[in-house]
């Protein structure tokens, strides 16, 4: 199935993916980064699935519910249509303390009959699914994953090992429940299959009171919210992590080898997730952030990215399984953990600048550490680094001496407001001012009037755009760099990460919405509008959930998701068009 005809269900731990054939293709249990239960998504012949797929041909019509992470999806035979509620249930205390994926089928008109399928997977035949009886219930095992299949009395299956199937018929104004009650390692909670009914549309209120005090009345207010509401799926609430992507392994080229696990939070996608939060005013979700991303720098020093639990990401290990669409090899882990990239000082610093202009304060200890923190940057600018896009060979990415200079001019500033201690304030100052001489003088291309992607180079890297948020000095030539991006890296309405990429990958969302947002803050408006347009009509096809990158021919999603750095992305240019501040 095409990645774009997948929808994304959430509760705060963890996200399923549910297709537009009614199959849950991906979840992972009981946590957003555990090995999935169903995992067909990776491995479409022997994968997990929970299907629930009307058994003749059918249509389909697709939306959240407004304001809403709840998925509606109807169906329509030629005997009837049957409409499909999704949730990952929430209760009136916010997340439940056990997984427990609701799925509503209402009869709208004539009758409509399911096949229904419900098959753990087998964790790349790492373990072996059971079932056993305790009580008056069949329980399955995978592992230490224990789980039920609880439904109303209009289905009757036939349990197995390796599952449960059956088919459930609905005819107008009928209505009909099947849930998945989980948990790991821990005893399960049986409420009756009426009351996990209406838990689907208690979480819908709840995701629908939250979205209702985002702060965001511009013209887009409906993407906006679409695209808050995906980055709030992202947000570990166990330790208020923020995950980059909910899903390893999509290849960012079908058939290519690019296809990493994105199940970790990195400072980068921390730190940007943090600020769209603030700028949504969302102030607990981004509060919960940045106290996450502070402690992981005290325990770890500056690293490129952690698991969710806070812990340093794993190494990269290959897990037997065929991948999407046959692209192989699909990884558990990261390389990135092990990298250094000047990218995370800038980050952090953004983030702490965002979060105290919203009117809040940084306590000694943070202070302190901050200004660690700009005492390592100030030593380390000159040396090469990975990059924001974490490539193998270290060079003098002009993208990492700007988020260098952004790091201590943010220091600077903060320590001008008495949020920082002053100690060092005028060697921050001095640095800043040495960085942003080299760059002139070794990362700008008379020939491309451009700056590169590293000194030396005549190569370009989208990146840039983020220069313009930054604040970075030279107007008129970063007016001309992206001028020099759209007419060697722009694709149509999107954008590749950097030159010569092209023949491995699709192209980055997030490099295009930062194009628009740098477009809007050059006074460009007119122009971001029209490029805002192009791509928003270029990603209409799905239920709003992005994936990181697309083909630039087909329109074809690629790449992990949802991921987070194309919403966040979206967010801000939506915001920076509307010039909003809630702070």
């Amino acid at each position: 199935m095409a990645l774009e005809d997948y929808g994304a269900l959430g509760d705060g731990r963890s996200v399923a993916l549910s297709g537009a054939d009614g199959s849950i293709d991906w979840w992972c249990v009981p946590n957003l980064d555990s090995p999935p239960l169903f995992d067909r998504l990776l491995d479409p012949e022997e994968g997990g699935r929970f299907c629930l797929t009307p058994v003749d041909p059918f249509e389909v019509e697709r939306r959240y519910r407004p304001g809403s992470n709840v998925l509606e999806t109807i169906f329509t035979t030629a005997q009837g249509r049957a409409r499909l509620t999704e949730s990952l249930n929430s209760g009136t205390a916010g997340r439940l303390p056990w997984g427990e994926l609701a799925r509503r089928v209402e009869g709208i008109d004539g009758t409509v009959v399911f096949a229904v399928e419900m098959r753990p997977g087998r964790r790349a035949n790492g373990a072996s699914p059971y079932r056993s009886k305790i009580g008056e219930h069949a329980v399955f095992h995978v592992g230490k994953v224990l789980g039920l299949l609880l439904h109303s009395d209009g289905f009757a299956g036939e349990q197995a090992d390796d599952g449960v199937c059956g088919r459930l018929t609905v005819a107008q104004g009928q209505r009909e429940v099947l849930a998945l009650i989980v948990g790991e390692g821990e005893p399960l909670v049986v409420d009756p299959v009426a009351t996990i009914d209406e838990r689907i549309d208690l979480s819908d209120k709840e995701w629908r009171d939250w979205s209702d005090r985002v702060a965001y009345d511009g013209a887009h207010r409906e993407a906006f919210i679409r695209s808050i509401l995906a980055l709030k799926l992202l947000l570990f609430s166990p330790s208020g992590a923020i995950a980059a992507a909910a899903t390893t392994s999509l290849p960012e080229g079908i058939g290519g080898r690019k296809n990493y696990d994105y199940r970790y939070a990195w400072v980068r996608d921390a730190g940007y997730t943090i600020k769209a939060f603030l700028t949504a005013g969302a102030r607990a979700e981004a509060k919960a952030a940045f106290t996450w991303l502070l402690k992981r720098l005290r325990e770890h020093d500056a690293r490129v990215c952690y698991t969710l639990g806070g812990a340093l990401a794993p190494d990269l290990t290959v897990i037997d399984v065929p991948g999407y669409r046959r692209s192989g090899p699909v990884h558990v882990g990261n390389l990135a953990t092990t990298q250094h990239q000047h990218g995370i000082y800038g980050d952090i610093f953004e983030t702490a600048s965002r979060f105290v202009a919203c009117g809040n304060i940084l306590d000694p200890s943070s202070a302190e550490l901050l200004s660690h923190l700009a005492d390592q940057c100030a030593d380390a600018w000159r040396k090469k680094d990975a990059g924001i896009w974490e490539l193998e060979t270290p060079q003098h990415y002009t993208m990492s001496k700007i988020s260098c200079w952004q790091a201590l001019a943010r220091a600077v500033e903060l320590a001008d407001q008495g949020q920082l201690p002053t100690t060092c304030r005028d060697r921050w100052s001095r640095e800043r001012d040495r960085i942003a001489a080299w760059i002139e003088a070794h990362c700008w291309s008379e020939r491309k009037q451009a700056f590169t992607f590293y000194a030396g180079s005549e190569a370009l890297d989208a990146s840039l755009a983020l220069a313009v948020r930054f604040g970075f000095d030279g107007h008129d030539r970063l007016e001309k760099t992206l001028d020099a991006i759209d007419a060697e890296l722009g694709a149509g309405p999107y954008h590749h990460r950097y030159s010569g990429v092209a023949r491995e990958e699709g192209c980055f969302l997030a490099c295009s919405f930062w194009m628009i947002e740098a477009r809007a803050l050059l006074g460009q408006r007119d122009r971001a509008e029209a490029a805002l347009a192009a791509l928003t009509a270029a990603l209409d096809r799905g239920v709003g959930i992005m994936t990181e990158m697309a083909d630039p021919a087909s329109g074809a999603f690629l790449g992990n998701l949802p991921q987070g750095l194309s919403h966040l992305a979206h967010v801000m240019a939506l915001h920076v068009l509307t010039q909003q501040d809630p702070c």
